[in-house]
């Protein structure tokens, strides 16, 4: 934590890359957590800082903190297109952001294996990229709940500009909020910021507004065991955020017999993108300087850099989970998507 605060205030400099220093540091502290062993595990649980809640009033704070901070500000370095501040799914090593970014998209719409005519909620829309490619490409109608009010605006804004108002409904409310019943449920990039603590909650919502047939689709941050976020990101970048491991994630399903039907891991997309962020991010750094000021840049930078770090080191992965209630057999044989991975061209 200290260690954060000082660099973002100009009080350490780095020699050399940021992302490999971070590598380092990271395989450091593992080393000498593992040679400490039970103890440093009992004081881990003991006395380690503990994230800030995601009640519901507390959840539209957390997110505001972060995602509000100005679309002109992440227009900057995000893809612009689908405006997409998850992970990307690569293909072909040599993708551009852009073309990745796509082919997330594409990958958890064949994941779903959604029809025509087909009703999607979705749970944490961001500025709406996904819903947008879903009802354009696949036909569907789409109800996406967001608690950002400036993510709302610009997605209902595009919506507009693309034609596709009269399929997509952005909500500006809580995804525990969600009422009706969809072929559909997805979520991309939220349930880090949930909290484990409110999963008994998420999955009741989830078998709620589920159909009978229906398929759901979490793509979330993860760890391999249970324990906190990184303190500084969670104070200074992230307030709320808790990224859970596959364990925890369970707790989402069995108590509502919603079963697991297929894992994946995106662990080394992750940091691609994240290299692609940092180097957009750096590129434009004088007029994020401008706008936020030189303390905020570089504590983004290093959460950047060291968030790349840490999906190098393996210290965060990247958790695709597909699943259906358990009496469903009307899912997809195969991981058919697979079969059909390209680099899209828009």
């Amino acid at each position: 934590y200290t260690f954060g605060n000082l660099y973002a205030q100009g009080r350490i400099e780095v020699r050399g890359p940021l992302i490999a220093t971070m590598e380092t540091i990271y395989r450091g502290m593992e080393k000498h957590a593992d040679e400490l062993g039970e103890t440093a595990r009992w004081l881990r649980r003991k006395f380690v800082y503990r994230p800030r809640p995601n009640s519901l009033r507390r959840a539209k704070d957390n997110i505001q903190m972060h995602y509000d901070l100005g679309n002109d500000f992440y227009k900057l370095w995000l893809a612009r297109h689908h405006m997409q501040y998850t992970c990307g799914y690569f293909p072909e090593a040599d993708c551009s952001l852009e073309q990745a970014q796509t082919a997330k998209l594409e990958l958890i719409c064949r994941k779903l294996d959604l029809k025509p005519g087909e009703t999607v909620v979705e749970a944490g829309s961001g500025w709406g990229g996904l819903s947008r490619y879903m009802a354009r490409h696949y036909g569907v109608k789409v109800r996406a709940y967001n608690i950002s009010p400036s993510q709302v605006e610009y997605a209902r804004r595009q919506a507009q500009i693309e034609n596709l108002a009269d399929v997509i409904e952005y909500v500006e409310d809580d995804c525990r909020n969600i009422s009706g019943t969809y072929d559909a449920f997805v979520s991309v990039g939220m349930l880090e910021h949930v909290g484990t603590k409110n999963y008994e909650t998420l999955g009741q919502t989830i078998d709620r507004c589920l159909s009978d047939e229906g398929r759901g689709f979490i793509h979330t941050i993860g760890q391999i065991s249970p324990r906190p976020l990184n303190e500084w990101i969670e104070r200074r970048i992230f307030p709320g955020a808790q990224p859970p491991s596959l364990a925890e994630m369970m707790a989402i399903f069995e108590p509502r017999d919603l079963v697991v039907a297929d894992v994946e891991n995106l662990r080394p997309h992750y940091a691609k993108t994240l290299e692609h962020w940092l180097s957009r991010f750096a590129a434009n750094e004088e007029e994020i300087t401008r706008m936020l000021g030189n303390e905020f840049v570089r504590a983004w930078q290093l959460y950047l850099a060291g968030s790349a770090a840490a999906f190098t080191t393996g210290g965060l992965q990247l958790f695709q989970v597909l699943f259906t209630h358990g009496r469903n057999n009307a899912i997809p044989w195969t991981r058919h998507c697979d079969n059909s991975a390209r680099v899209p061209t828009s």
